[in-house]
């Protein structure tokens, strides 16, 4: 469910006029008037909600769901449901679920700011508060006790940001709660939309993005880096991690404890890294990608698919430990001299 301190949410709808809209199927014997109050992820909804099932692993999920309502494509194949959520048929999930969403929460965005004072009555500060020229606070935004706000900083509807953090110049933090102690460098920007888009014949619909980011405390966020907020869950930094300059965190992802991201660095959408693990630079990892405690990945190596245990170096693309992928560089570097030998000779 999307947060009421970041959205407006225009429900409840009735099952009729949101089937409507996303041109989904009713199953016979449905009430076509029941109502539909928010959207939720399969693991958070109850009875009220809507939800949808994309993909085979979230079929598992499905099953034991509380949701009242379903989008699922027709060309998917899902298990019995029994008891479980009326599920509503369309063409295309994504496309289903955007629409949708756009119906229930049709300002996903900015939102709404004042216009003739740049610290919205609204907002919040606590004693030691430091503002630099320039700073713009929301609607309901608060700031802990000896915070520092730079230069043209944006601190958008809702945020909160905990004591003594350090908040750059033109850095832009909306759809978070941040925690205590956190330094976020200049030019970073927090909370922006998840790249998510539903493909079709015509062309790429955005899929609205309802989460939030959660900064836990004594994080470091360094200079022109990226944190997307969730789709509709949390996007979340674990305490302690320290993110290098140029790196993109997509949405959905959590990162552990005490993690080092090391310049240009790229973690997809809905991955988990362990605690303590190492990224060097211009790392990358995909979606989905589940890494463990203590993992370390050497620079320019790729997490490609799957899941890496912890506790072991990685170097590659895509990755495999660190002796194998050594070996591997050592072969190739050998039989390429052979080859320059049996030419030349």
């Amino acid at each position: 469910m999307a947060d009421p301190r970041f959205y407006n949410n225009r429900g409840p709808f009735t099952l009729a006029e949101v089937c409507a809209r996303v041109s989904a199927f009713i199953p016979d014997g449905v009430d076509p008037s029941s109502a539909v109050a928010d959207l939720a992820t399969l693991p958070g909804a109850g009875s009220q909600h809507l939800t949808f099932c994309a993909a085979k692993k979230a079929a598992e999920a499905l099953t034991v769901s509380r949701a009242g309502y379903c989008f699922i494509d027709a060309s998917q194949d899902v298990p019995p449901t029994g008891s479980g959520p009326c599920l509503l048929i369309c063409q295309s999930v994504q496309s289903a679920f955007a629409a949708a969403a756009r119906l229930f929460y049709p300002e996903h965005g900015l939102g709404r700011w004042s216009q003739d004072r740049a610290i919205d009555p609204g907002a919040k500060l606590d004693e030691g508060v430091w503002l630099a020229p320039g700073a713009v606070l929301g609607p309901g935004a608060e700031i802990g006790a000896h915070t520092r706000i730079g230069p043209n900083a944006v601190i958008g509807r809702g945020v909160t940001i905990g004591r003594d953090c350090e908040i750059g110049s033109h850095v832009g933090v909306g759809f978070a709660y941040v925690g205590d102690g956190v330094d976020i460098l200049p030019g970073a920007q927090i909370g922006q939309p998840g790249f998510g888009f539903a493909g079709s014949a015509r062309g790429h619909t955005k899929i609205p993005q309802l989460g939030r980011v959660i900064i836990q405390d004594h994080v470091e966020i360094g200079a022109c880096s990226v944190i997307d907020r969730g789709a509709l869950g949390d996007t979340v930094v674990g305490e302690g991690t320290k993110i290098d300059n140029l790196v993109h965190i997509g949405h959905n992802s959590r990162t552990g404890r005490h993690c080092i991201i090391v310049a240009q660095t790229g973690v997809s959408g809905s991955c988990e890294l362990g605690d303590f693990v190492v990224l060097g630079g211009q790392a990358g990892v995909s979606d989905h990608v589940r890494v463990g405690d203590r993992a370390r990945l050497a620079a320019r190596g790729a997490f490609a698919a799957g899941d890496y245990p912890g506790g072991a170096d990685y170097g590659g693309t895509p990755a495999r430990p660190m002796g194998q992928w050594r070996r591997e560089l050592a072969a190739v570097a050998l039989l390429a001299k052979r080859r320059g030998r049996e030419r030349d000779g």
